[in-house]
């Protein structure tokens, strides 16, 4: 499994392209949610333009694809990944929006 910290570095992103760019950043990320590959995901309370993507790929290889795909990957966000071992996990039921 993997932990991401993604934080987008606004000065790097166009003005007139922010609004597009959060838009396919956003359906980016549904649709890795919706096939699995992300199990947790949202921003940060204390940080603005920041959040976390918590991954299960069958491999880094796969992980690169994904994050690669990304609309911001080449275009203004700095990307932590740090990958773990899961020991234990609750049984926790997270509702969208909250």
């Amino acid at each position: 499994m993997y932990l991401i910290n993604i934080t987008l570095n606004m000065n790097e992103i166009p003005a007139d392209r922010a609004e597009a760019m959060f838009a396919e950043h956003r359906a980016w990320f549904v649709r890795y949610f919706d096939a699995g590959k992300f199990l947790v995901l949202g921003p940060y309370l204390d940080a603005q333009h920041a959040g976390v993507i918590i991954a299960k790929t069958d491999s880094r290889a796969e992980l690169d694809d994904i994050l690669a795909a990304d609309v911001y990957w080449q275009n203004g966000a700095d990307y932590e990944i740090r990958e773990f071992k899961a020991a234990m996990a609750a049984d926790v039921s997270v509702h969208q929006g909250e």
